[in-house]
């Protein structure tokens, strides 16, 4: 799936490639922290509590590509599902178009049917693009508040 955000590829990749941020824009996620110091570089670690079908999920993944603003790419290391997340970043006329692709395996491990365990997460890779692009074009759109002079 992919959707076109308007924004400079830079701000879109350096925002999407930072797993602290997942949580303002993918539905189920609780919380997220890097293992790692530093930025998300191939080898650094992130640990990510969220839901699944009505789970609770602690998951940790690995960082298996990062090329800046261009590929951003990670895979599960523990959890119920074996997922391997790839994003690529593409400039579109001063705009970035993002495109996702996630592999799932192990899917009986929620006893739910393989086609209806598909369409569930597109359903939900489809919302979690369309909020990612409102948050972030919502930052260039909305001014930074001014400053309230302190009068003593």
């Amino acid at each position: 799936m992919s959707t076109l955000i308007c924004l400079p590829v830079g701000q879109v990749f350096d925002f999407v490639s930072n797993p602290e941020n997942d949580f303002q824009w993918q539905y189920g996620t609780l919380e997220t922290a890097k293992l790692s110091e530093g930025i998300s570089v191939i080898g650094t670690f992130f640990r990510s509590i969220g839901h699944l079908i009505g789970r609770r999920n602690l998951s940790t993944f690995e960082v298996t590509g990062y090329e800046r603003n261009k590929k951003y790419k990670f895979k599960s290391l523990s959890g119920p599902l074996h997922v391997q997340t790839t994003y690529l970043f593409e400039k579109a006329d001063g705009n970035t178009r993002i495109n996702i692709s996630i592999k799932a395996n192990d899917v009986n491990s929620f006893q739910v049917n393989e086609g209806i365990m598909e369409r569930r997460m597109k359903k939900q890779l489809k919302e979690n693009l369309a909020m990612l692009k409102d948050i972030l074009e919502a930052r260039i759109i909305l001014p930074a508040p001014k400053p309230i002079p302190l009068i003593i």
